[in-house]
């Protein structure tokens, strides 16, 4: 069945880096679009960033020119690479899979989605 892992959280301090990894199995990797998304205490799940099966990339504009969304079809993996964090990007960072290879920040277009990951931003 489809699954993801969601790995790379942590306590960073502002201004600091993370890099999120999301390794996929259970499904042809390589013809979806994968997104990344947060959920903060009290807010509503929102997308951060996702990436089609021909590379293309959308952001948000609350992480535009900080965050950098890459995927590796040999793997089966989707990275965040998340540079001069902020504390507003404290949340739980969730991978989903998109029903097809088109990009979206939509959560209602995600069928699959991973456990989470924490990440808090915190001096």
């Amino acid at each position: 069945q489809v699954q993801f892992v969601e790995s790379g959280g942590g306590l960073v301090q502002p201004g600091g880096s993370l890099r999120l990894s999301c390794a996929a199995s259970g499904f042809a990797f390589p013809y979806y679009a994968i997104g990344w998304f947060r959920q903060a205490p009290g807010k509503e799940r929102e997308g951060v960033s996702s990436i089609s099966s021909s590379d293309g990339r959308i952001y948000s504009d609350s992480v535009k020119g900080r965050f950098t969304i890459s995927r590796d079809n040999a793997e089966n993996t989707v990275y965040l690479q998340m540079n001069s964090l902020k504390p507003e990007d404290t949340a739980v960072y969730y991978c989903a899979r998109a029903f097809n290879g088109v990009y979206s920040l939509q959560t209602d277009q995600y069928d699959h989605w991973g456990q989470g990951t924490q990440v808090t931003v915190s001096s």
